[in-house]
């Protein structure tokens, strides 16, 4: 006899009993006749598809990048599917005897268990209670965690009606066919709420006594089995000791009348002193590990990276509920270590309670990897002075950056070098420098951009990239802009991954580029993400990485999900390695050519003693942020200080050098036994003729 026989078969008994106690009970007999046609008519093949193959939430979870240290998770049921052999026999066989001691014997429904159940709701009316199989309690499990159900269509799904008793023993029955007992229970216990958030016995077993499925006793097991029926109230935490306690010790007792365990097992389990030490997971970046290290700033970008890709979904809805219910395992960028020390090198230069900041950010030359994203805030909202949610590091949502000064002549370089001029392209660099371009603001000459230098005496005379760059010369690298022209240095800023975040930066690169004379100075928006990133191009000889938080995402079936950090060639090798050789000087390292004269940040050459670094100094307006971005081969870092409470406030001169130290502290720490030589620019682009 078939399958799909024996099927037709068992549930043609069950509609003869319930025909036969339709005359004792309030069920209608339209509901049963309707049953039955609607059986004869499906030939038993309209089983949901979910009803195989179980789509219920599970927890995502997030680890640094070894793969193996948490930062959180995230959920809306805490819910880790495992396989049957990962749970203890003991426990199998207490759920069993808790919910449905003839599961191994019948083929979905329990014909006699049933005909007590109506009979006993005879005057009540209702539908039948109780007599639920664990094939039947699967079926309705799984209709009502269905992610593709409305709202109403999940109600009717669990409804306390005969029509609904009825579909559930018709799809118990088809399931039975199709599954073998033992992937049922497996499903069944994956799937079943044990109360005080834990969905399936993976949770359960966590939440309740610390322990994983495997590991658990009789003891525990019969405890966990017998609050399955009231899950939250009979939960022995957050619910009822005593009516838990209660409920193990019938799940023991009806161990004992299956034959699963003895007389003596069993009492010895009840002696068992049990202890609740069960913990609750991090839920979202809030809840993030490393707290004092500020992990969640990363696990904040993490998510809003998440948010970002197509493969989640086809809207930022769906591809957050993709990381809240799929489980996938995400394995960051992220190193403890470099974070920890960024952490600390930040609130080295301001405290916590500081109303300035220091945000950092480390990055991987060549891949995009982003290592560390550091600032000295705690990542929550619990407390004012101390706490904050803002992307301080990475920018996004309303907060476009701050503006990094000098540091953008490296665009302004870059693109005077691609287009042919050498790195000994000299200029008479007096201060100030009247140009061509309109300006009719404070400070104007006759209502032409005239810029001058911070430091007339130690900055003014003839100048090249090398020393115009070490020295950090205004009106060099105005004069520079002038050749190549605003808008060359704009698209190359771009080209580096420059956002232009803030709207009327975006407008003005999008309408004005071409007289843009101030924006070799730095005067736009940018963050430490962006402005690491866009040297960790340089450092990798021409390849800009978008920045990557990720480093492998496996979904809930083990499978690997392709990520990228879209790498592309942007710059020729030799323009690159030309502007590396210039970055040596402001750090206060010699170039290649001996051509280095002063430098604004050669504290960081005593830091990193016979190891090459590069790198370059950014002050804006009256001080109003200070910067340093640096790089070796291997690693880059940047740190704007500025006051993100109120942006018009000054950090002042004073902490220049602070900055320039906890940035390369944090870059030499990150370098660590990697370090290695900048390949030398040939001398066609270093010299003309």
């Amino acid at each position: 006899m078939t399958e799909k026989r024996r099927a037709l078969g068992r549930l043609g008994g069950v509609l003869v009993l319930i025909g036969a106690l339709v005359g004792v009970t309030a069920i209608p007999l339209g509901v049963v006749l309707g049953a039955g046609a609607h059986w004869q008519n499906s030939q038993a093949d309209d089983l949901p598809a979910q009803l195989l193959s179980p789509s219920a939430s599970q927890v995502t979870r997030v680890y640094a990048d070894d793969g193996k240290t948490l930062i959180t998770t995230f959920y809306d049921e805490d819910r880790h599917d495992v396989t049957l052999a990962q749970i203890a026999p003991v426990m199998q066989n207490a759920i069993v005897a808790a919910e449905d001691t003839r599961f191994y014997d019948h083929g979905g429904v329990d014909l006699k268990g049933l005909a007590r159940a109506f009979v006993k709701d005879a005057s009540s009316g209702e539908a039948a209670q109780g007599a639920s199989t664990l094939t039947m309690q699967l079926v309705r499990n799984v209709l009502k965690e269905d992610p593709t159900l409305t709202p109403s269509e999940r109600a009717a799904a669990t409804e306390d009606t005969p029509a609904r008793k009825l579909r559930e023993i018709e799809y118990a029955i088809q399931l039975e066919t199709k599954l073998s007992k033992k992937q049922i229970l497996q499903n069944y216990l994956n799937l079943v709420y044990f109360g005080n958030g834990a969905y399936g016995i993976e949770a359960a077993a966590r939440r309740i006594f610390n322990t994983t499925p495997a590991k658990l006793t009789l003891a525990q097991s019969a405890l966990i089995a017998g609050i399955v029926q009231s899950p939250d109230a009979d939960n022995p935490v957050g619910g009822s000791k005593a009516k838990a306690r209660e409920r193990q010790l019938y799940v023991l007792a009806a161990m004992v009348k299956a034959g699963m365990i003895t007389q003596a097992q069993s009492d010895a389990a009840a002696k068992e002193k049990l202890t609740y030490s069960g913990t609750t997971p991090p839920n979202g970046c809030v809840d993030a590990g490393g707290e004092t290290d500020g992990w969640g700033f990363f696990c904040d970008y993490v998510q809003r990276w998440w948010e970002e890709q197509p493969q989640f979904g086809k809207t930022v809805a769906e591809r957050d509920d993709a990381l809240r219910r799929g489980g996938y395992s995400i394995v960051t960028t992220l190193d403890p270590d470099i974070q920890k020390k960024a952490a600390a090198e930040s609130r080295s230069v301001y405290g916590l309670k500081n109303s300035k900041t220091l945000p950092i950010a480390v990055v991987q030359p060549g891949t995009g990897k982003v290592l560390a994203l550091a600032v000295n805030r705690h990542y929550g909202s619990a407390v004012a002075t101390t706490d904050t949610v803002n992307p301080l590091v990475s920018g996004g949502k309303s907060l476009y950056g701050y503006p990094s000064g000098s540091t953008f002549k490296m665009f302004t370089m870059l693109a005077a070098l691609e287009k042919g001029l050498p790195l000994n392209t000299g200029y008479e660099t007096k201060s100030p420098l009247v140009t061509e371009w309109t300006d009719w603001g404070p400070g104007n000459c006759d209502g032409k951009y005239c810029p001058g230098n911070d430091n007339p005496a130690w900055m003014d005379g003839f100048r090249t990239m090398w020393d115009g760059f070490g020295r950090s010369v205004n009106t060099y690298f105005v004069r520079l802009e002038e050749q190549v022209g605003p808008a060359a240095v704009v698209q190359m800023a771009q080209r580096l991954g420059i956002s232009f975040a803030n709207p009327a930066d975006k407008k003005q690169a999008e309408t004005s580029a071409g007289s843009w004379g101030s924006f070799t100075l730095g005067v736009i928006d940018t963050t430490p993400l962006e402005l690491a990133s866009a040297y960790a191009t340089v450092a990798a000889e021409g390849t800009y990485c978008s920045p990557l938080p990720v480093s492998s995402i496996t979904n809930s079936d083990g499978e690997k999900v392709a990520v990228s950090a879209n790498c592309k060639k942007v710059l020729d090798t030799e323009v690159a390695r030309a502007a590396t050789d210039a970055a040596r000087c402001p750090v206060g390292q010699q170039s290649t050519y001996g051509k280095c004269d002063g430098g604004t940040g050669t504290q960081v050459a005593s830091i990193f003693g016979g190891i090459q670094v590069a790198g370059k100094t950014g002050s804006t307006e009256d001080n109003r942020t200070e910067t340093f971005v640096g790089f070796t081969p291997t690693v880059a870092a940047a740190g704007i200080a500025n006051d993100p409470v109120n942006p018009s406030d000054h950090v002042g001169s004073g902490v220049e050098a602070e900055v320039v130290t906890a940035v390369a502290k944090t870059l030499k720490y990150a370098v660590g036994d990697e370090s290695k030589d900048f390949t030398p620019p040939g001398s066609a682009i270093a010299f003309e003729g």
